[in-house]
């Protein structure tokens, strides 16, 4: 039985190598990026961090046997994006001559910091990193995924579906990612193309810290996962967005989805 993504082509952003204490996945995009590996596809990662999408490269195809693509490139109020996503798209046609898959993973944000406190700079992190990213690859990506009939993962979050305390601009950001989501999927469905959203709740380095920094918020949080743990970014978030590019999903799915969770919850 052959790899379930083998001769496809993904663009993971957000997808630099990043581990816990423990030595497990440490981001949800390194997790996405593991879980296609295994799998077989070809990878295109991009990111802030040179040396995290150097690190992924070279464990991703030491262990998988995949080719990998790193690119670096942030999405930010004074970048030259619209440069930048074309780069990514035009290197990923370069080197491998088709797009599948693009996962828009990448997101930064302000945490913890509330509405009256918030800055334009900070509101501007979330926005650009996030709705503004999702928004220039899709949009750039498109006629590649046109001609291989493929697939948009995106990422949504609870943040705003349940209004989460001091998450304003990042909840605002996934809400509009949620929004355009659904947008694209009605005038994309003529073209073949799935359009996804996830809503992932998975144990990271960054919650690690967050644990560590603020415990009692920590359990807190857990009490509310009906399994009562955080998902895990590969076996759990990966898995489900191997699903969602495989061509058995593609034709047995007739509308978009939301998958929430990662711990138990699929609405």
């Amino acid at each position: 039985m052959g790899k379930l993504l083998e001769g496809k082509v993904a663009i993971i952003t957000g997808g630099g190598k990043a581990m816990t204490k423990a030595g497990d996945i440490g981001a949800i995009g390194y997790g996405i990026a593991t879980a296609y590996a295994k799998e077989g596809a070809s990878l295109v990662l991009t990111g802030r961090n040179v040396k995290k999408l150097e690190d992924a490269k070279e464990e991703l195809e030491r262990l998988y046997g995949v080719k990998v693509l790193p690119v670096q490139g942030d999405i930010s109020a004074d970048g030259d994006n619209e440069a930048t996503v074309k780069n990514v798209v035009k290197q990923t046609i370069d080197a491998f001559g088709r797009i599948d898959v693009l996962v828009n993973n990448a997101q930064a944000s302000a945490s913890g910091v509330t509405l009256a406190e918030h800055t334009l700079e900070q509101f501007n992190l979330a926005m650009y990193s996030g709705l503004y990213s999702a928004f220039l690859y899709m949009r750039e990506c498109y006629p590649y995924l046109k001609q291989t009939q493929g697939s948009v993962i995106n990422f949504a979050s609870g943040a705003g579906l349940f209004g989460n305390f001091g998450q304003g601009s990042y909840a605002a950001a996934k809400e509009g990612i949620r929004g355009l989501s659904r947008v694209a999927a009605t005038e994309w469905g003529k073209d073949n193309i799935n359009v996804n959203i996830v809503c992932p709740l998975a144990y990271t380095a960054q919650l690690e810290m967050w644990k560590e920094y603020q415990p009692e918020a920590y359990e807190k949080n857990i009490k509310g996962i009906p399994m009562g743990r955080f998902g895990d970014s590969e076996k759990d978030i990966g898995r489900v967005c191997v699903h969602l590019a495989t061509e058995d999903f593609k034709y047995m799915s007739g509308e978009t989805i939301e998958l929430q969770g990662g711990s138990g919850q699929r609405p």
